[in-house]
């Protein structure tokens, strides 16, 4: 299984983070490159415990559906999102926030493991990995903008705390 680990500092409050980081409006424009959208299951809003998204995207290419449900919800400190349905034998993603004197850390702890034994983690190690990671980092780095300035507030209702 292949696993990748980023943290990211944002100079902003951990309610709000959270909130952003589970934001389906925010993913969506996080992620134009790839066309992603919701189209089944909370299509917009904030995801909560038990929710569950499909998401269309395109990846290396190919036009594919991803089904995920938030299988933990601790907020403002933890939540996680496991595939229920996709291309990936398995993929897990945990999210963490902590609140320091440098503002908010967030970890993300991506876990994916393709179909086709040693082919699939010769494809995780060598193809895999690297675009998942750069897809994370510029998730991360929308999510820590939008955190920073005003722009949480086209996302949020209200201030997180």
């Amino acid at each position: 299984m292949a696993t990748i680990e980023i943290t990211t500092i944002v100079d902003a409050p951990i309610g709000r983070v959270f909130d952003l980081a589970r934001s389906i409006d925010l993913h969506t424009n996080s992620t134009s490159k790839t066309g992603e959208r919701a189209v089944a299951g909370v299509t917009s809003g904030l995801m909560g415990a038990g929710d569950q998204v499909t998401w269309r995207a395109r990846h290396l290419g190919i036009w594919q559906c991803l089904t995920v449900r938030i299988e933990a919800f601790e907020p403002p400190t933890h939540f996680s999102d496991r595939m229920i349905r996709g291309v990936f034998r398995h993929m897990e993603h945990h999210h963490y926030f902590s609140q320091t004197s440098r503002g908010t850390v967030m970890r993300d702890v991506f876990e994916f493991h393709s179909p086709l034994g040693p082919l699939g983690r010769a494809v995780d190690a060598l193809v895999l990995k690297r675009y998942l990671r750069a897809f994370l980092v510029e998730r991360n780095r929308v999510i820590k903008a939008t955190a920073e300035s005003d722009g949480w507030r086209h996302y949020l209702q209200t201030e997180a705390t």
